[in-house]
């Protein structure tokens, strides 16, 4: 990169980043009204944009191959029209909740008369960094607008023409609605050096929030000078304990790995407890086999089931995000919670049991961002926990764990009412 390039490029990030500091001032005092009627004329402009949406997207599809791109980031790249209606309806969700900005968290008299109260205000100013998802622009975009704060979105370049089309919808909508300008900004460059850039600006970023691959993470990680909400692997789990029932823990396995692979909440790993592995592993295994599901078991799961295949150490630490699965016969639940915080990301993971003594015991000792009893590991999801959309899952326990929604974007700040106390 020659000289004058590389200084174009820190003032564009520089300029950029200002621009959303401004709009950030301002969208903490807009009120909820303006910020809804944003989104729900956000939602009715998308699908109104649907052709040229998916013209957008069309150039970004036929470009994929160069990029090398997997089953599943395809698939999370592709817009239709139904994805796009789902883009909108998740807008008009985010709408119909309640405004988490200058709500009273706590608050009290002091014995002197000073009244304080605790009160959330956003974040300010995020810095997020995302891959090929493009539904992902407008959820982000829209839960950082409701919540008071201005975002850069720095999408990845097998979305560029997708992403691009849809802010472009949100801009004149915003326009329409007075919210600031620059509430919402898309990183135009796809040179890699800019997120350095802004990931040293400090002084005008609050928080940048990474969504995506371990490399890009631990970039983000090793390179940020504000805090990071940190989203990283989902290895999930679901573990079958010796009373769990039949038909249900096949169903939860096969909807947890089978319902969508290409994501952070589908099931990697599959434990069952030794006492009921020659009744139920064969049962759930023919059920997986029959949605095109590869196995991959330790030497129990492999007698018991010809068609897996011998597990090595690294399948107990993958992500899969494809047709997958790896398989361990553990000896009760103990045994179960060893594993999975040993191996797990401390994302999503299920226990399917009819007993409420291994459920609590299950619940109290899995240390991850959400653990799920007799359900599918699918569910750990923004949308599905009532939040509208999430912006990403944290597995960190700062600033925020799990879904990241709208109360996850907030902070707060002390107010003081005093009637002209001084302190001794």
């Amino acid at each position: 990169m020659s000289l004058a390039i590389e200084e174009d490029l820190k003032t564009y990030c520089l300029t950029t980043a200002q621009k959303a500091k401004q709009a950030s001032r301002q969208l903490g005092s807009l009120l909820t009204a303006q910020k809804d009627a944003w989104l729900l004329a956000s939602a009715d402009a998308l699908e109104a944009a649907t052709d040229e949406i998916l013209a957008q997207n069309a150039r970004d599809l036929s470009a994929a191959p160069e990029y090398g791109l997997s089953p599943a980031a395809l698939d999370r790249l592709r817009l239709t029209p139904d994805r796009i209606a789902a883009i909108a309806h998740s807008l008009r969700e985010i709408a119909a909740l309640r405004d988490p900005i200058g709500q009273t968290l706590d608050g009290s008299v002091r014995p002197n008369g000073l009244e304080i109260r605790k009160v959330s205000v956003p974040l300010g100013t995020v810095f997020f960094i995302y891959e090929s998802r493009p539904n992902v622009t407008v959820d982000a975009a829209a839960i950082c607008v409701k919540s008071g704060n201005a975002v850069i979105l720095r999408g990845g370049k097998e979305a560029r023409y997708s992403s691009a089309a849809m802010v472009a919808v949100l801009a004149r909508t915003a326009e329409e609605c007075g919210i600031p300008p620059n509430a919402v900004q898309l990183v135009e460059t796809i040179d890699r050096d800019a997120v350095g850039y802004f990931l040293s600006l400090s002084d005008l970023i609050d928080v940048a929030i990474p969504r995506g691959g371990k490399g890009l993470i631990e970039r983000v990680v090793a390179e940020a000078r504000m805090p990071v909400i940190k989203h990283y692997d989902g290895n999930c789990h679901v573990y079958l304990h010796e009373s769990a029932d039949e038909a249900m823990a096949v169903d939860i396995v096969v909807n947890s790995k089978c319902q969508r692979m290409g994501v952070c909440n589908a099931c990697e790993s599959l434990l069952v407890d030794r006492k009921v592995a020659k009744q139920l592993l064969p049962k759930v295994c023919q059920a997986l086999t029959e949605q095109g599901i590869e196995l991959r078991g330790d030497p129990e799961t492999c007698q018991l089931v010809p068609a897996a295949k011998a597990a090595s150490e690294d399948d107990w630490w993958a992500e899969y995000l494809g047709p997958t699965i790896s398989i361990k016969v553990v000896d009760g639940i103990e045994q179960a919670i060893e594993h999975i915080n040993h191996y797990g990301s401390h994302h999503t993971d299920a226990i399917v049991a009819s007993t409420l003594a291994a459920a609590q015991a299950f619940t109290a000792a899995i240390d991850s961002s959400a653990v799920i009893v007799n359900a599918s590991t699918r569910f750990n999801d923004g949308g599905a926990f009532g939040l509208g959309a999430e912006i990403g899952i944290s597995t960190d326990k700062f600033h925020a764990r799990g879904p990241c929604g709208l109360s996850e974007l907030t902070t707060y700040k002390y107010l003081v009412h005093g009637n002209g106390q001084i302190r001794n």
